[in-house]
Order: structure tokens, then sequence, then C-alpha cells
């Protein structure tokens, strides 16, 4: 009879599938697209907002002049970071990306920090996505003001639930949202382009309003208008987030695996970028106006617009614009982009978990990543993303402004060290190849990496230098925490293997005690004992006795005659305890056996209750639980619980007999 439990997670989860069923798992690159792509494609929903916000402070004219230039800049480096991605998932298919890509070519201390930058930045990817959709949501359904945190906690559990069921059955399921926001974004602004050819496109509402300088920002010149123009680029690049999460996805591509992923990324790079030139375009070409302080910044007929003005996003004033006269196209438009933006943390699902398995699988992150669920998803690795961005979303109340300002450095990070590993795979490989034409392919490789290498850095300063005082820092906090933490680790299963090691100079008899001393715990005579009784003397040890602790005489004389009257073939051994302790004897004599004879093993039988109810583990074997503690510590010592099965243990059996989530298995 299934549990409540079960059925429950049944029908959350889905059933149970075999290991040997993990091709059909396996992702086309129709599904793929979505899957790994839906991060970078919704940031172009934010970051032209990023950008003309930026701009905003130096005012209008600024905005204007400038905005088109920076969009070609995001635009160059995305497409330099693509291409130089493409030769990444040709090399290094096995998908550690870039963390494998920084360990094989840089070294372990690269490829930690690698990975420490990218499971961080992948926990800000879902808070980030998830909270902005919820304040995108917000605008449009002003009911939703004030509970935006805890809607955007119930979104990650309904992505993390989504994302246990399997990869591909996630995959489906965002598929059309996210084919529906490309179809939205770029037939608005073919739409918007037509528009402009025929002379029909309208000015936004905005244009008629004046941008001002921020106060205390007027006639930004020289090097201040250059770095306001570095901090409108770094603001920009946020379109880059989510490029690596196909490099580290290759294993969840239909083969041709390296072929497929590559595809998707040069699919990805060539969208990402048309709809964000669309955006940019468009906003210049209808006069939008946005600022930070719409309040105070925006003026009509000599006067600021107050705080009654609602100030929407740029894709909802360009999508009012462009679909003047047609509010089906306004609704679709708002639509889809709160969902992508929802469902953009879903490529941290799928990148996240799989890092993290093969960190765990080098010893780096604890064993337990690395097992699959029973979807075969990483079950383990979910959750845990799935807390760590719940905990965010909580302690920053959901607030775009404050969570945005810790994203970026850690992409950038992963993608500069990525490349520079890329120059180091080349250089290596040139020495020792000698076809021409394969070494040609390699020198253009190693070119656009190189390209990539610089263009990544540069960036990567450029963030530093801009945004570390305003909330990156804690994000390279991070980083620095979990590389540690990650070494820490690997120290410790480095030393566990090497004590466990089996030297060629260790032989079998070393390794077999010379007798065997077996001791039985008694407390009292009942069934229990008796079976602990019996199956210490079914191993035939080469001493066996019982002891018991003298807690209250009485009590020890009923015990030693009822022992006596059975007849029972095992002595009774009875150890004073003057302050009424049960461990701290047991423990003592143990040790004397030892001592006595250190080539011995002692084994000690605890007779122990399976009981059924957790509250009934309250009443029982607590005794029983202090002296495994204590003799689990104790060399030479060896403990067996002797079971027996009360009542209320009943069928248990049948409800623990599957394993949980990511318990067991293994991965492949």
């Amino acid at each position: 009879m299934p549990t409540t439990g079960r059925v429950l997670k049944r029908l959350l989860v889905g059933r149970a599938m075999r290991s040997d069923r993990l091709g059909e798992t396996l992702l086309p690159k129709r599904i793929a697209l979505p899957v790994f792509a839906s991060d970078a494609l919704s940031s172009v929903a934010y970051a032209p907002d990023e950008i003309f916000l930026t701009l905003a402070v130096a005012g209008g004219a600024f905005a204007t002049t400038h905005s088109w230039q920076i969009g070609l800049g995001v635009v160059f480096v995305m497409l330099v970071v693509v291409a130089s991605y493409r030769q990444n998932v040709h090399a290094y298919p096995s998908g550690g990306g870039d963390y494998e890509v920084a360990t094989v070519n840089l070294g372990p201390r690269a490829g930690l920090t690698v990975a420490s930058a990218l499971l961080v930045d992948y926990v800000l990817t879902v808070a980030v996505s998830i909270s902005s959709g919820v304040q995108n949501a917000a605008a449009a359904m002003p009911f939703l003001r004030g509970h935006e945190m805890p809607i955007a906690i119930a979104l990650v559990v309904l992505l993390t639930a989504m994302n246990l069921r399997g990869v591909r059955e996630s995959g489906s399921a965002f598929a059309v949202p996210v084919y529906a926001f490309m179809f939205g974004i770029i037939g608005m602004g073919l739409f918007g382009f037509a528009r402009a050819a025929f002379g029909h496109l309208p000015q936004a509402e905005s244009a008629r309003f004046t941008l001002l300088p921020e106060p205390g920002s007027g006639g930004i010149m020289g090097f201040a208008a250059m770095f306001l123009l570095l901090r409108a680029f770094s603001s920009g690049c946020a379109a880059l987030t989510g490029v690596e999460a196909i490099s580290n996805g290759v294993p969840a591509f239909k083969k041709p695996k390296s072929s497929n992923a590559a595809t998707t990324l040069l699919l990805m790079g060539t969208i990402a970028v048309t709809m964000l030139m669309s955006i940019i375009t468009l906003t210049r070409m209808t006069g939008i106006k946005y600022a930070e302080n719409p309040a105070t910044q925006l003026w009509i007929n000599g006067h600021p617009v107050g705080p009654a003005y609602q100030q929407d996003t740029i894709i909802g004033q360009l999508a009012k614009t462009v679909f003047s006269g047609f509010p089906v196209g306004v609704v679709f438009v708002s639509i889809v982009t709160g969902i992508i933006l929802v469902l953009a943390a879903n490529t941290a699902f799928n990148g996240f978990p799989v890092l993290a398995s093969i960190l765990a699988k080098d010893g780096y992150l604890p064993r337990q990543l690395h097992t699959r669920g029973d979807r075969l998803a990483f079950s383990n690795g979910i959750l845990i993303l799935a807390g760590a961005a719940a905990f965010l979303i909580f302690i920053y109340n959901a607030e775009v402004t404050k969570l945005i300002q810790l994203y970026i450095v850690g992409v950038f990070v992963s993608f500069t060290l990525s490349q520079t590993g890329m120059i180091r795979h080349w250089n290596r490989h040139l020495r020792t190849e000698r076809d021409p034409k394969v070494r040609a392919r390699m020198m253009r490789s190693r070119i656009i990496n190189s390209i990539g290498a610089v263009m990544s850095g540069t960036v990567l300063l450029v963030v530093l230098a801009t945004k570390f005082v305003k909330g990156a820092g804690y994000a390279i906090a991070a980083m620095v925490v979990l590389y540690v933490l990650m070494q820490a680790i690997s120290r410790h299963y480095r030393r566990v293997r090497e004590e466990l090691h089996v030297a060629e100079t260790d032989s079998d008899a070393q390794l077999l005690p010379s007798r065997v001393h077996a001791v039985v715990l008694v407390s009292k005579i009942h069934k229990p004992t008796l079976r602990a009784l019996a199956y210490a003397r079914a191993t035939r040890p080469s001493v066996l006795e019982a002891i018991t602790v003298n807690v209250e005489p009485d009590e020890t004389r009923s015990l030693q005659q009822e022992w006596d009257r059975r007849d029972i073939p095992v002595p009774l051994k009875v150890l004073d305890s003057p302050y009424r302790e049960i461990t701290r004897p047991v423990v003592d004599y143990v040790k004397s056996v030892r001592r006595g004879s250190p080539r011995d093993v002692v084994m000690v039988y605890i007779p122990e209750y399976v009981l059924g109810r957790w509250w009934e583990q309250v009443l029982h074997n607590q005794s029983a639980l202090r002296l495994k503690g204590r003799l689990l510590f104790t060399p030479g010592v060896m403990v067996a619980s002797v079971p027996w099965q009360l009542r209320s243990s009943e069928g248990v059996e049948d409800r623990l007999d599957r394993p949980r989530a990511g318990s067991i298995r293994r991965g492949s």
C-alpha cells in the first residue's frame, strides 16, 4: 500500500526511471535551446534597461548619443565569446566546461576559481531572474506589490519541482514560452522597423519629456564621461550571462553532442544580439526616456513629472509604442517577457547540478552531489541551488536593484580563465601536430580564444572597477569562501583515501586479528538479549562473555539469579558502577581487554529495539546510542547492533524500501 508521501512524490516528480533510460533524457537542439539559452536570451529584457539607466545619469542627450555605441560593444563581446565557446565545446565535450578547461590547462587552483565563480553566478541567476520576473508582474498586477519575496520563493519551489522531474521534461515545458518570447521580441522589432520604413512609427509617450542629468552630474566630460560609458558597458554585459551554460551541459545533448552544442551556441548568440540591437535601435527611434529617478529627472513644461508618473520598462514602453492601436501585441509581449524572466532561472537549474556533480566526482564537493535521483536528474544539486537562491531572495527581499550588483562578475571570471586555458590548450597541441590543415585550424581557434580572453579580461576589470563597492565585492567574497571550502573538502577526502589505502606491503595476515573476544551487553533477560547471545555464539568467537553494569544492586542480583536458573551457557560478568554510569564502565572494560591482548579484536553485541514511531525512539535505545558513539572511536573494537522488531515497526520497511531522491544512485 503506497504511503501518502510516496503518492505525493510521484505526483510532483513522476515515476522513477531506470538507469539504462538515461539516453531518453538527452536533448535535441530544439529543446536544448530553451533549456540552456533562456538566461542569455532573457537578458535582453533587462540589459537595455541597465544601459539606459546608467547613461541617464548624464541626461537624455548623452543616452541618445551613446546607447547604440554601448550596444555594439556588447554585441561584439557577445559574438567573440560565442565564437570562443564553440571551440570549447568541441575540445572539451565532457560537460566540465570552463572548470575542466581551466583545470587541465591552468591547474587545479584555476579550475577551482572558475568553479566557485560559476556556482555563485548560477545561484545569482536564479535569484535575479525570478525577482525580476516577479517585479515585472507586480508592475502589471498592482495587487502583487508588497508580496514579491514570498511569490519569488514560491516560484523557486515550482521550478525545483519541474526540474526534479528531469531535464527533458522541464525543457519541453519551458520550450513554448521561450520560443514565444523570441517570437514576440523579434516580431515587435520587425513590425517597428516596417512602420518606420513607411513613416508610421509613432513617438513614445515618454518622448515628450526632457531627461535631466542627476543632481551634481551635469556637464560630465573627460574621464567622468569615460567612466560612465564603462559603467553602462559593464551593465549591458549582463546580456552575456548564461553563455557558458551550454559548454557545461554538452553531455545533455543528443549525439553528435559537440556539434549540436556548437550549433545551439551560434543560434543563441545570433538571436540574442538581434533582439538586443533591435530594442536599443527602436528605443532611440521612438525617443523613449528612461531614468532611475523618473519623478525628478523627467520634466515637462518646465516641471518634474512627479511621483504620480509610473515608468514602464524599456520593453513595456516599446511594446505600447510599436503596437499602438493593437493592444493584443502589447499584452502578448508583456506576458512572455514576465514568463521568460522567471524561466531564465532554468539555465542555472541545468548548469549548477551538472557542475556540482563533476566537482563531487573530483572530490571537491560532497559525494552525494554526484548521484542522480528518481528521474535521472542530479536531485541533490537542484535542491541546494534552490535553497541558496531562496535564501538570497529572502535576505534581499527580492529587490533586483540590490541583487543585480552582485551579478556578472562571476561569469567573467570564468570567461577569462577559460579562454586563457584554451590558448594553453592550442599551444600544447600545436607543439606535436604536424598536419598543415589541422595546424591551420588550431591556429585560427587560438586566435579566436586569444581575442576572447582579452575581451573577457577587459570586461572583468571594467566590472570590478565600476561595481565592486556597489555589491560585486560580496559576490567575490562568496567565491573566496566557496573556494576555501572546496579545498578543505578535497583535503579531507584525500586524507581519508590515504588512511584507507592498502599498501603493497600490507598482507592478509597483518589485517587479521589473532583472536576475537566477543562481549554481549545485557540489561535484563528478554528476547532481544537472548537473540544477541545466540548471534554471538553462532560466530564462534575465541572468547564469549556477557557483561552487565551494576547500577541497581537488587536488579543485578535478580538478573544473576535468573541467569543461573536458565543455565545460559555464557558467563555473565558484572561491572561495578559506584556513580550509576553505564557507558563509562563498559568502555573502560573493553579498553582493558584491548590492552591485555592488543592483537585481539573486541566484538561488542548491543541488543536494540526497532520501533516504528518517531516518539518511541525518545523512550528507548538512548543508552545503546551513547555506547555505540563511544565504542566506535575505540581502536580495535567492532560494534554490532542486534535488532528486535517491535509490532509498531511492521510495514515501515515497505516505506523505506526505495532510496530517496539522489541518495545512493551514481551518476553516469
